[in-house]
């Protein structure tokens, strides 16, 4: 899927609708690609240290990095390199970084600033310099940290879509209305992709097969899709067979890992802090 045209994906599959595996990098069906693992270094990072380790997150990136992974993207290469080699925590910016690398591992950085936006906005842009410091980048992962924010909390998609004004007003070329097709790892490309779906689909399924059928730079949009998607939608509209399709140490972890997220956050904090009815 990743890489193909809608076109291309039409005449081999039609619709696809099941995890398959193969493509260019030859995956086993349920195989996680480079969003996923870059996802949990990010959150490993966060539980590890009891709240936000910049320090550790680029850790866990450069380690990763030299288990030699099956596919790192250019530009998240470079910036973990430099890192490695000079200790640096934000890379230079650089104007052909506004890649999708940064956004595709906000899910943690979501769960770990739920009910603080400014702290969302904060550590949302101290993960992406690490690999992608550009404007583009930087405002996708924030908004994309906001709606995950609001979905989780249980708002509804007409909340969500006014949500997206800021992000439409200060960046007009994010606009997704008319959709115009495309899924490259530019993230504009990808939010436009990500929203124009989101916003018609009727449930999960529907959003993820819809973004991963529009080909591109499927793993990314589809990741970012079911991120947005899961946070609306709840794990149990998650379809059972695609479940039993992923590795289940992986799922395991993730699981895991979003519960002790979540009680980091700042949301948590205020529930536990709140006096009692009675009290």
């Amino acid at each position: 899927m990743e890489f193909m045209t809608a076109a291309e994906i039409r005449a081999k599959y039609g619709v696809l609708k099941e995890i398959v595996g193969g493509g260019w990098l030859r995956l086993k069906p349920g195989q996680v690609t480079d969003d996923t693992e870059m996802s949990l270094c990010v959150a490993r990072a966060v539980v590890a240290a009891n709240g936000w380790s910049r320090e550790g997150i680029a850790a866990n990136f450069a380690a990763w990095l030299r288990s030699k992974p099956v596919d790192v993207g250019d530009t998240c290469r470079r910036g973990i390199r430099n890192y490695m080699l000079k200790g640096e925590l934000e890379t230079p910016y650089n104007q052909w970084d506004a890649g999708n690398g940064a956004c595709m591992r906000m899910l943690p950085v979501s769960l770990c600033t739920l009910g603080d936006d400014r702290l969302l906005a904060r550590c949302a842009v101290e993960q992406a310099h690490i690999t992608h410091n550009h404007p583009f980048s930087d405002a996708a992962c924030i908004y994309l940290g906001k709606l995950v924010h609001l979905a989780v909390l249980g708002y509804s998609k007409t909340r969500l879509r006014r949500e997206l004004e800021g992000l439409l007003t200060s960046h007009e070329n994010f606009r997704f209305e008319p959709y115009r097709g495309l899924a490259s790892g530019y993230v504009v490309d990808t939010l436009q992709t990500v929203f124009h779906y989101f916003f018609t689909a009727r449930d999960f399924e529907d959003c993820l097969i819809k973004v991963v059928n529009q080909g591109g730079d499927a793993d990314t949009t589809g990741a970012i899709a079911g991120m947005l998607a899961g946070a609306y939608y709840g794990e149990e509209n998650i379809p059972r067979r695609w479940l039993k399709k992923m590795d289940r140490k992986v799922v395991d972890e993730v699981s895991l890992l979003a519960e002790r997220l979540v009680t980091l956050s700042p949301w948590a904090a205020a529930r536990l802090s709140a006096p009692t009815a009675g009290a």
